[in-house]
């Protein structure tokens, strides 16, 4: 017992007194989550990082309750246990507690569920069908502008482009940033699910229905994903790869795809009148 508990405190003493050991040794992605590129990323890091708080003061004081009950009621240290069969207070303190840390993260859970949801007033629309195996993308407001993206073959692979194995594909996903994006996603065949971790997004695409999500891409790089729902013998190979380019260059890409940009709105002028009929005195 007492070599149990010496392993379990110099255990607990080297995480708290190192915490950075094993990410001192890890590489990029092994550890963590993936740098947060969206509004909806950033809000998920921190709710996780507030779950994490109040998972480590469960675990420290669980963990102490039974080194304590452990080191105080054993047959040694307490040879006449206690026949004491109901503590009210106890069991009043068990059953609020718990609906008190409950209630604490199912606020903020809810709160981020709805802003996840969609956006009110996107900018452009995104359609994402999958299909087995392999991603098509449309858009709807920029011409009808469309194409399928398959995953590149190792054969094919150029490290000199930057591509990557399992993770390049042959026609990208080109996405504004800056732009609130209302993303339609849906299946042709079977279940898929389109997911993004720096996006923060998965949402699964299912035959005969459309699933919606949002996105707003904080900086230009180059993001990926994959399919994360067993769809079939190649599930594995249903990458996604979307690259974030300025808006300026995001008009040029569709008009070199053949698409147009939608017009601007007309402003409208407070009275009813618009500018563009106004006379000019």
């Amino acid at each position: 017992m007492r070599r149990f508990l010496t392993l379990a405190c110099l255990a607990a003493l080297a995480v708290i007194l190192c915490p950075d050991l094993a990410a001192a040794t890890s590489q990029n992605w092994q550890m963590g989550m993936q740098e947060a590129a969206t509004p909806v990323a950033e809000h998920l890091h921190k709710f996780h990082n507030f779950l994490l708080v109040i998972i480590t003061g469960i675990v420290i004081f669980v963990f102490s309750l039974l080194l304590f009950v452990m080191a105080r009621f054993n047959s040694r240290a307490n040879p006449t246990p206690s026949q004491t069969t109901h503590n009210v207070l106890l069991e009043i303190v068990w059953t609020v507690v718990p609906v008190i840390i409950l209630i604490t993260i199912a606020v903020p859970s809810f709160k981020l569920l709805y802003y996840m949801d969609r956006t009110e007033n996107p900018e452009m629309t995104l359609k994402v069908t999958g299909y087995q195996w392999y991603w098509g993308y449309e858009y709807p407001d920029h011409g009808g502008v469309s194409f399928t993206s398959n995953m590149l073959p190792d054969a094919d692979i150029n490290a000199v482009k930057g591509q990557l194995r399992s993770l390049s594909v042959d026609n990208p996903l080109v996405l504004p940033v800056g732009t609130d994006i209302q993303v339609l996603v849906t299946a042709a065949d079977v279940l898929h699910s389109f997911a993004v971790p720096s996006f923060g997004i998965k949402t699964d695409a299912v035959p005969g229905r459309t699933n919606e999500t949002w996105i707003r891409i904080e900086k230009e790089g180059t993001y990926y994903g994959q399919c994360s729902e067993l769809c079939g013998t190649n599930h594995a190979f249903m990458p996604i790869e979307v690259h974030a380019v300025s808006k300026e260059a995001f008009a040029e890409w569709v008009v070199a795809q053949g698409g147009t940009m939608p017009a601007a709105p007309t402003p409208v002028v407070l009275g009813g009148e618009n500018p563009a009929e106004a006379k000019t005195e």
